[in-house]
């Protein structure tokens, strides 16, 4: 049955019909109509100040903002309309009250921060509608501000020049042209700009706020943070330079450092949003987790909107095994993931969700916000006739690292007669025998750490790159902006990230067909390429040690069962622990051997052991050791590996297999929970260890340290398929790697 349209609603939608088909004139009248039917309607008003104020009818547009507010303050869009119409009228502290409560409102409206920012820079050089009067120059500098906000970037360049042909010297003008320089990527000429303005006014504090973060975005980071501080120095209060600050210098991998600036930052304003948020995360890399997640807490209390705040929350609180409120938390953060919203970073959320689908929505969401495509490409097409492909390899890791452990073997493995190797190194220097091996073992090794994302990526245009692969994904020292300007025909990500990054300019993943089925398949953005075993490489030169300490100098005792897990504490969560308790109680004299944790996480675990009411001495923690082949010499004393989900382990399991432990693992659908599930299939045990249920697992791993068939079985075909070359030998690695990237292009 049809429901009536009512007069007002019809009047409505006809006016809405030729607004959006581009005839303001036509809608106009039908708004104004509504609006004697139903004088509050709020859709009216607020399609009526947009029509005005594009008119330039200022106000009158300000007149039916005012009402669209009064109908319904909270909608974030209408402060913004305001803000717009305020700025237009010459009423700028008006116009920053609008805006500064759109973005409380909502903290990603559309156009907000950038409108926020021409009206602060405004306020700062002081355009008021009075000094326009009274100033020729002045009201040259509001009208091309006012052409500026509406887009016309153009006519505002013009305006600014105008002004500098009447004051050579004008800091609204040099600043203004810097500011419009730098966003469209002519840094060179930004910084000359610049530098004239801070010249000109050498105590205006934006002035050299500005200078810095172009001579940061070029790279100069030491005369960066020089013209950083002289702008806190002219204004102690400047928080955003305090902010930019505190991340160029992490950035430096100066993190002391860059914790002091936040927290002198927060002695400024004790609640300042992005302050708080960059002190809790530095604090997690300083590995004090507690402390952290009583930051981003405050945080939240202060913004509960504020970006991945929620995400950053639950995963410094996973860090240091703290479960408090774990499955409204997780809920919570599955919910803002699949609404789109910026809730959780992609790493942090592989230790929530083992949802594919809902993993793409976050790293695209994440992807676009972070690493935007660059405007424009550095490649356009062309076609390069290269003798051998040019791959590079780009990666803060080529050291002492979980992925320079795994991928060196197929490194210095590549066919040289098809591939000429490029390593980017974005890490730091080491010193290790890893890091020589990898200096050595590509055909060029570039170490460009200090090098801003589009000088690296006009090096690789310039070498003419064929192939460009991330290494690193949304790990720690991400630099994915290089891939955002295109600088090679085919790039792809691959191993240090599980998972889609989905972004535009990331043509290729490199899986495999267990963690990446047909059927899993289009919850990636990339083109998925099949490694034919698992995806994960190893060095297998690296043997486990012959000789082993005895099981006390482990903590271990003398007899009994050994459950180990030696994953990160992250990965640990409520539902998998009280598996293993469970484990515990029905193996008396059994024990739970994890790798050591931080304080807190070892607290936290005891506690939770105890309310298990499994004795918290039960749990061991591994100490390390100085050599990789004892690490993994020890692993015999283990009778099986415990598997984390849904962040499974990924390096840890291999070396269980590789030391003829079997694991026991349960997976998912994301990459990051089925990646044992691969490991397991290359030596034939997917289906004896592989599990879909939690009971499952628990019982296949009572039934691994059980005396019996199943147990003999497993054991007896992980050690031939050992005796096999399993994982496959390095150059049959190396050449499957090489068959993958051969048939790029």
């Amino acid at each position: 049955m049809k429901t009536a349209t009512s007069p007002v609603q019809k009047k409505l939608m006809q006016a809405l019909e030729l607004q959006n088909k581009g005839a303001p004139e036509k809608a106009r009248p039908l708004f104004l109509e509504t609006l004697k039917l139903d004088s509050g309607n709020f859709v009216a008003l607020y399609s009526l100040a947009a029509i005005e104020s594009n008119a330039s009818n200022y106000t009158s547009a300000l007149s039916h903002a005012n009402r669209a507010i009064a109908a319904n303050p909270s909608f974030a869009s209408s402060h913004l309309a305001r803000s717009v119409i305020q700025f237009h009228l010459g009423r700028l502290k008006e116009a920053h009250e609008d805006v500064t409560e759109a973005l409380r409102l909502q903290p990603d409206v559309p156009n907000g921060r950038e409108h926020l920012k021409t009206v602060s820079t405004a306020l700062a050089l002081g355009l008021t509608t009075r000094s326009n009067q009274a100033d020729p120059v002045a009201a040259l500098n509001m009208q091309a501000l006012k052409a500026q906000e509406r887009g016309d970037t153009p006519e505002a360049a013009k305006i600014f020049q105008q002004v500098l042909e009447i004051d050579v010297g004008n800091f609204v003008a040099l600043y203004s042209l810097g500011v419009l320089a730098n966003q469209q990527g002519k840094t060179q000429l930004a910084l000359s700009f610049l530098n004239r303005a801070v010249e000109h006014n050498p105590d205006n504090a934006q002035g050299h706020f500005a200078l810095a973060t172009t001579l940061q975005n070029m790279g100069l980071f030491e005369a960066a943070l020089t013209a950083f501080d002289k702008a806190l120095s002219l204004n102690p209060k400047y928080m955003e330079a305090f902010n930019n600050k505190a991340t160029l210098l992490h950035s430096m991998n100066r993190q002391k450092d860059a914790l002091l600036t936040a927290e002198a930052a927060l002695a400024v304003a004790p609640d300042d949003e992005k302050s708080l948020c960059n002190k809790g995360y530095i604090l997690t890399e300083f590995k004090q987790y507690g402390v952290a997640s009583s930051v981003f807490k405050r945080l939240l209390e202060v913004n509960p909107e504020f970006e991945y705040a929620a995400g950053l929350h639950a995963y410094a609180r996973l860090h240091g095994c703290d479960w408090t409120d774990f499955e409204a938390n997780r809920s919570c953060i599955i919910e803002g993931v699949r609404a789109g919203k910026r809730t959780c970073n992609p790493l942090a959320f592989m230790a929530v969700s083992d949802s594919a689908e809902l993993a793409l929505g976050c790293s695209e969401v994440f992807g676009a916000h972070r690493f935007p495509t660059a405007r424009e490409p550095l490649w356009k097409g062309d076609a390069y006739r290269h003798r051998k492909k040019r791959v590079a390899f780009i990666s803060a890791d080529f050291r002492e690292h979980p992925v320079g452990y795994l991928l060196i073997g197929v490194i210095e493995r590549f066919d040289k007669t098809r591939f000429e190797t490029v390593g980017i190194s974005l890490g730091i220097r080491d010193g290790s025998e890893l890091y020589r091996r990898y200096r050595n073992g590509f055909d060029h090794y570039l170490d460009c750490a200090d090098k801003p994302a589009i000088e690296i990526a006009r090096l690789l245009r310039a070498m003419e790159i064929d192939i460009a692969i991330d290494l690193s994904g949304y790990t720690s020292g991400s630099r994915l902006d290089i891939l955002s300007h295109r600088p090679a025909p085919h790039q792809m990500t691959y191993l240090g990230f599980p998972g889609t990054l989905g972004v535009p300019y990331v043509d290729y993943l490199i899986g495999d067909p267990v963690i990446i089925t047909p059927q899993l398949a289009p919850h990636y953005r990339e083109k998925v390429l099949c490694l034919p075993h698992c995806y994960l490489p190893r060095d297998t030169s690296v043997k486990p040690a012959e000789t082993l300490p005895p099981r006390s100098e482990f903590g271990l005792p003398d007899e009994g069962v050994v459950f180990c897990s030696f994953n990160h504490d992250y990965k640990i969560n409520p539902p998998m622990f009280a598996v293993w308790m469970e484990l515990l109680r029905e193996m008396p004299g059994s024990v739970l051997w994890l790798m050591k944790l931080n304080d807190d996480a070892r607290q936290n675990l005891a506690k939770n052991a105890e309310a298990h009411g499994i004795d918290p001495k039960r749990i061991i923690f591994a100490t390390r050791v100085p050599r990789v082949e004892d690490h993994l010499a020890r692993y015999r004393y283990a009778d099986v590996f415990l598997d984390t989900y849904p962040y499974n382990g990924h390096t840890t399991a291999g070396d269980a297999l590789l030391s003829g432990v079997p694991v026991v693992t349960l997976s998912g659908t994301s990459f990051a929970s089925r990646v044992a599930r691969s490991l397991l299939h290359d030596v034939g045990l997917e289906g004896a260890l592989a599990c879909d249920s939690l009971e499952q697992y628990k019982q296949v791993a009572i039934a691994m340290v059980s005396p019996g068939q199943a147990r003999d079985d497993v054991r007896a075909r992980l050690k031939a398929a050992l005796e096999s070359r399993w994982p496959i030998d390095l150059d049959r690695q190396a050449q499957a790697m090489g068959d993958v990237l051969g048939m790029v292009g």
